[in-house]
């Protein structure tokens, strides 16, 4: 059983070490509170109808404890979402959600302290009458992702681990963190002088 717990130590910005570009989800899909806490847990999918939110809707009572609710809108028009909806979900034990469309009634989520990282706010609600399977492959900020890949986000971005790679992604980007933070601010400022000015002379050279 895989412990979700310890991809929540470190910040997407340590995952950049050991995934690709293709891994992390477009920038306009951010934190809409301030200081949210990091999440870190398994994707539970859900792809939407342009303007339909029913799906979502049905997810909150499907989604497992600790998962991490990842929605494709389909469009930027309608909200997926509200404030009902996010605290009965944040009841259930949803790790919070990742939308790649946008929401309405900040105000009471913030309150709640429920994280959700989205593309923005909108009053109007959408449409609840088409039906579609759940947790099943979708994209969502330009990344391809499939139930039970690991999300982690924070202020920084949003970093999807594939599943079956759990551990050696956990592995480099641990390594990498460590590393770091035995490096004193002189000792990286000095190799990192060394390293530009040889890029430098290299390019002036040719």
């Amino acid at each position: 059983m895989i412990e979700y717990s310890k991809y929540r130590e470190l910040s997407p910005t340590a995952y950049a070490e050991a995934l690709n570009r293709c891994q992390f989800m477009d920038f306009g899909i951010n934190e809409l509170w301030p200081q949210i806490p990091r999440i870190a847990g398994p994707a539970f999918t859900v792809q939407l109808h342009p303007g339909d939110n029913l799906m979502l809707h049905a997810a909150i009572y499907a989604a497992p404890a600790g998962s991490i609710v990842v929605v494709d809108a389909g469009d930027t028009d309608f909200a997926v979402a509200g404030g009902n909806v996010c605290a009965v979900a944040q009841k259930r034990g949803v790790a919070g959600f990742v939308i790649d469309g946008v929401i309405r009634d900040l105000a009471e989520i913030r309150q709640n302290k429920f994280p959700v990282f989205a593309r923005g706010v909108i009053p109007i609600p959408g449409q609840k009458n088409i039906t579609g399977p759940l947790n099943a492959p979708i994209s969502c900020g330009g990344v391809n992702i499939s139930p039970g890949d690991i999300i982690v986000a924070d202020e920084e971005g949003i970093a999807v681990i594939p599943a079956g790679r759990e551990d050696e992604v956990y592995g480099k980007a641990k390594s990498r963190a460590e590393k770091d933070a035995m490096t004193s601010l002189n000792d990286w400022e000095t190799a990192h002088h060394a390293k530009i000015m040889s890029l430098v002379n290299q390019n002036t050279k040719t």
